[in-house]
């Protein structure tokens, strides 16, 4: 069992930065893909980003590629999702998720945080 809770989200201006930090409960958080992923109001949640579990392959959506960086710490038990360049797009709830693939499905991840706000204004 794995618990998961985001932090980090606020309200930015176009064009600034913000990080996001996902803590996980498991002893066993380098053995799981993590993802993050995000939902504004009357759309479906989309794929983020994905990172594997000893950290070193990463993928990125093409709407936030070059902008956001995933990352991850086992030792702390933490990914995080860097996020620049901001955009009012941008603007959803992000959540951390944990799953045995390294896929970009929702359906994939087992494990999901509560989700942290991130607001854009133009």
């Amino acid at each position: 069992q794995v618990q998961l809770a985001e932090s980090g989200g606020g309200l930015v201006q176009a064009g600034g930065s913000l990080r996001l930090a996902c803590a996980a409960s498991g002893r066993t958080f380098n053995t799981y893909v993590m993802g993050w992923f995000r939902q504004a109001p009357g759309k479906e949640r989309e794929f983020v980003a994905r990172i594997s579990g000893p950290g070193r392959m990463t993928f990125h959506a093409d709407s936030v590629k070059g902008r956001f960086t995933i990352s991850r710490d086992n030792a702390k038990n933490t990914v995080y999702l860097q996020m620049n360049s901001l955009k009012p797009e941008d603007t959803a709830v992000y959540y951390c998720a944990a799953g045995i693939d390294f896929s970009s499905s929702v359906r994939r991840y087992d494990y999901w945080g509560q989700g942290t706000q991130v607001t854009v204004s133009s």
